[in-house]
């Protein structure tokens, strides 16, 4: 079946949280947009009342909880869904994909494939041939071929207020690139380009890991120093891990690496910083995951990069920290200690 073009046809997006339908109302104000949502009553509520988690939809926007209706109305989609649950909805979704499909993923994630029986718990290491971004995951599980995803500074809350901001569209397919430039881009959000597809993913889920740390800093108390050594070491432990799992070192200089990271670790509405804030505050891991209405991918990240660091034999500080505190019993007072008086003499290392 050949394609049509894209000015006839609507642009899915699949995933109504709060991301998703920020980027379906920033979609919206180009083309219409079929959101896909699995709870009947949001899409009651955004057909009939052109609302939903109390934001105004563009009127472009119409919602759908038929996946297969999605994919044989849009041939370029955007699944926004959290990583936990990627691929799931791609086998749910991959019956009505076809060739002619593009989809361009906003999933700051990774998806692990492992031996029955096995699980994230019980497994002692993980090799990158077990750890999928989700671009992988997409062509693993589905016919299409043309892949992109979208990363960045890229807070819903702003997004949905009209506040300046930009993502990075990454793809190997120029086409990809150019059509979600198309699609995205607005005098409030810019769009910038990036050939090196998994270096970008990769990025976008490690900054999660910094961000629960920078909001633990912010829960101890401490200032602007303790915030701007961690975003420095930080970074540096991005490009280390990023170039053992197959990124440039390119991709985690720009938007959807530095970027992002100065972002979520200086925002509360970060979820993954607001993590780490309620961790230094007191609180535990079970209760804070429970009470929040969102996944924090930053959570599930350490455990996946710290087992894949053992395999590796590789060292990353913070996020094998992180890992003591989350999983470990270590207090975040004790991991502050033990940060602080770690001996690192060398400031870059990454560029030998």
């Amino acid at each position: 079946m050949p394609s049509r073009s894209l000015s006839d046809k609507p642009i899915g997006v699949i995933g109504a949280g709060n991301f998703g339908t920020a980027i379906a109302n920033i979609i919206a104000r180009n083309k219409p947009v079929i959101l896909f949502a699995r709870d009947a009553g949001a899409v009651e509520n955004i057909n009939q009342r052109h609302e939903h988690r109390g934001y105004v939809m563009e009127p472009g926007v119409s919602a759908t909880c038929d996946m297969q209706f999605l994919a044989e109305q849009c041939d370029v989609i955007f699944p926004i869904v959290p990583s936990q649950h990627f691929r799931a909805m791609m086998q749910q979704l991959s019956p009505f994909l076809h060739p002619y499909h593009i989809l361009i993923h906003g999933t700051k994630g990774f998806d692990i494939k492992l031996p029955p029986g096995q699980t994230i718990e019980t497994v002692k290491t993980l090799s990158r041939n077990e750890v999928k971004t989700m671009s992988e995951v997409i062509r693993e599980e589905s016919v299409v071929v043309r892949v992109g995803c979208l990363a960045g500074p890229n807070l819903a809350k702003e997004l949905a207020q009209r506040q300046p901001g930009a993502t990075v569209v990454a793809s190997y397919f120029q086409e990809v690139i150019q059509t979600g430039k198309r699609l995205l881009r607005n005098d409030r959000f810019q769009v910038y380009e990036n050939n090196d597809l998994v270096g970008v993913e990769i990025a976008g889920v490690l900054k999660n890991i910094i961000a629960i740390a920078s909001g633990a800093i912010s829960g101890l108390g401490y200032g602007e120093n303790a915030k701007g050594l961690l975003i420095s070491r930080g970074a540096v432990e991005m490009v280390y891990m990023g170039r053992i799992m197959g990124g440039n070192i390119k991709a985690f200089l720009g938007i959807a690496g530095i970027g992002d990271l100065v972002t979520t670790c200086n925002s509360p509405m970060s979820r993954n910083f607001t993590v780490g804030y309620r961790l230094a505050k007191g609180e535990k891991l079970p209760d804070i995951l429970a009470d929040m209405e969102e996944v924090a991918e930053g959570v599930n990240a350490i455990r996946i990069v710290k087992k894949c660091a053992d395999f590796y034999k590789a060292r990353p500080l913070i996020t094998d920290t992180l890992y003591k505190v989350l999983f470990e019993g270590m207090t975040v007072e004790d991991a502050l200690e033990y940060l602080m008086r770690y001996p690192l003499n060398v400031d870059i290392n990454f560029f030998d």
